[in-house]
């Protein structure tokens, strides 16, 4: 499933890329020096991960993850993408299921609007492919967000048009995060710091609070290093798995990154 998702991801950036090559070519040699820059912005990157953290949760079981995805803005503020990454809590709820790659595709406009504010609105799609039993809830999650940031410090308001996650009668469940990046003045590092709230509809006891803290380095050439600490209050009799882990336990968490 990882090998479809990154072929996949491949194949959306060939066409990303063809596409601006040719809307480059379009201008010809006539247009104006100052057109021929193009208004759009390609990035990529990947990571490697001890395990996967998602809102403090556990998704990889404590095992190491492949991360990726791929950007593309323009001038403007617009921007689309899609990240993936290697999962198995879905599997490890339920062995009946098949299913052991999250594809994330989101789409939202960004813009600074006054000196150092600026605002981010945007929809992202969780898309969980593989097989289900009959019953069962996919997982497969609708989101709409708004962030403000404020030079280092941002905060994100995420609201469900789905279920949540794969829990029943869960649509309007929001996610607050307030995150902030520091620098440090020591050998390059960054503090990172973030505090959330999950708020689950319709699931007694299933709300909870997340927490990281972090340490950054980036190394040049688009690498970067980042240790965390992950830890949650979620409630243990709501968030073990079939196989008796408890999801939310703290973690350190090493993530290895390259950014093209």
């Amino acid at each position: 499933m990882v090998r479809s998702t990154l072929s996949l991801s491949l194949v959306l950036l060939g066409l990303l890329v063809s596409a601006n090559v040719r809307a480059q070519a379009t201008a010809g040699p006539a247009a104006d020096a100052s057109a021929s820059q193009s208004d759009f912005t390609f990035s990529a990157n990947v990571s490697l991960a001890s395990q996967y953290r998602y809102r403090g949760l556990m998704q990889s079981n404590n095992k190491p993850a492949i991360q990726g995805g791929f950007d593309l803005k323009h001038a403007s503020g617009f921007y689309v993408g899609n990240w993936n990454s290697s999962i198995s809590w879905l599997s490890d709820a339920d062995p009946d299921v098949s299913s052991s790659v999250e594809m994330d595709f989101y789409a939202g406009y960004k813009r600074q609007i006054w000196e150092d504010l600026s605002v981010d609105v945007g929809v992202l799609r969780y898309y969980y492919p593989g097989s289900y039993p009959s019953g069962f809830t996919k997982p497969d999650t609708t989101e709409g967000y708004v962030g403000l940031s404020y030079g280092p410090v941002a905060f994100k308001y995420s609201h469900s048009f789905t279920n949540l996650f794969g829990v029943p009668d869960s649509k309007n469940s929001q996610y607050y995060d307030l995150s902030g990046s520091f620098p440090t003045g020591v050998w390059g590092l960054a503090l990172n710091a973030h505090v959330g709230y999950q708020k689950v509809r319709n699931l007694d006891d299933g709300s909870y609070t997340d927490w990281s803290v972090a340490l950054q380095k980036e190394w040049g050439s688009g690498f970067t290093t980042t240790l965390a600490y992950v830890d949650t209050n979620a409630d243990r009799s709501v968030y073990t798995s079939a196989k008796g882990k408890y999801l939310g336990r703290s973690a350190a968490v090493l993530t290895l990154s390259k950014a093209f």
